[in-house]
């Protein structure tokens, strides 16, 4: 932990506090922490709240490096691990008139995301901001730059998303929400840390309700790097169903057929099979509901390797999408099924 006395305030700017939640991030923590240090903004205004899930790798290590030598830089510790405990240690500690959470792997377009940030909040009666979040595949293979492509289509993500939006706006706060006046904890409370996942969609979720308002700022959007893995994205698409349960169980309003279908998809598939062998008839239907599936999976993959010039992507695609979907699929109905009995292991 840093014991270095905090930077005293800029009162002619906001001042900015950034939490960095973090858990074995050696690969990337430099890079954000760079990104963070060489913005066009003075280091006096802003404070980086490093808050680390007890890593097991060198990434400690790296951040007391930079702690040493950066007096706004803090090394914070989170014994609960998740990422929504990591951000309310982080709320709790900041100093901020503004406080923005960003990931311990992200990659910053340019020095001016924090003077766009201040500039935002400068408007009259914004009370969050959310920003796009394109996924980076300039250093990415082949499949990486699949689940780029499936993300950002139609099939890949929830359709009532902004996350992949080019246009500022006012928007609902539930899918995007990333930066907040410090306020805006004081009327809607902190993470649940009950969430670990979609800990942000439920946040923003009573931030919607309060009737606060969130402008989607395009300028503040950061690269974030896609799954190096079939597995690694299956895994994460999990923690995302079962994070979507948790919050369908807590806000009801939250319910649509759009976040259930892959689980309702995968549950037809499991029970249907079954159904089917005891009654040879239904074979028809199945198959044909299976067929359709696998008719607008194959339509997606050819019309965005097209787009994207690249026929190889044709092999890729599927798979990403199959991934995508049944991860979902499967962390939404083992929350379902099991609740909080389920080991949350299985889908790290």
């Amino acid at each position: 932990m840093s014991s270095l006395v905090s930077p005293a305030k800029d009162v002619s700017m906001l001042f900015i506090s950034v939490i960095v939640p973090i858990l074995n991030e050696e690969e990337f923590i430099a890079q954000t922490l760079d990104g963070l240090l060489e913005q066009d903004y003075p280091e006096e205004a802003f404070e980086i709240l490093v808050v680390d899930g007890e890593s097991t790798d060198g990434t400690c290590e790296i951040v007391k490096r930079y702690v040493a030598k950066h007096a706004n830089v803090k090394l914070l510790s989170n014994p609960k691990k998740w990422s929504s405990a990591a951000r309310n240690v982080g709320i709790n500690a900041s100093s901020g008139d503004v406080v923005i959470v960003v990931d311990g792997h992200c990659q910053f377009f340019d020095n001016q995301y924090l003077r766009n940030v201040e500039a935002a909040f400068r408007r009259p009666n914004i009370d969050c901001l959310g920003r796009p979040q394109p996924l980076d595949v300039s250093d990415g293979n082949l499949l990486q730059e699949g689940i780029a492509l499936a993300r950002a289509s139609r099939l890949g993500h929830h359709p009532d998303s902004f996350i992949y939006a080019s246009q500022e706006q006012v928007v609902p706060a539930h899918s995007v929400g990333v930066a907040y006046r410090k306020s805006v904890f004081d009327k809607v409370g902190g993470f649940d840390e009950s969430f670990d996942a979609c800990e942000d969609v439920e946040l923003n979720h009573r931030v919607d309700k309060a009737g606060l308002s969130c402008l989607l700022v395009p300028n503040i959007r950061l690269r974030y790097y896609p799954r190096a893995s079939l597995r690694g994205l299956f895994r994460q698409m999990a923690r995302y169903g079962r994070g979507r349960v948790r919050l369908l169980r807590k806000h009801a309003d939250t319910f649509s057929i759009t976040s259930l279908m892959p689980a309702m998809f995968l549950a037809f598939l499991i029970f249907g099979g079954i159904a089917m062998s005891l009654v040879p008839m239904l074979r028809i239907p199945y198959f044909a509901v299976a067929g359709i599936y696998l008719v607008v999976v194959l339509a997606f993959s050819v019309m965005l390797s097209v787009k994207a010039k690249k026929i190889q992507l044709l092999w890729t695609m599927p798979c990403v999408f199959g991934a995508i979907h049944f991860g979902a699929a499967w962390g939404s109905l083992k929350e379902l099924l099991l609740g909080k009995a389920a080991p949350d292991k299985l889908d790290r």
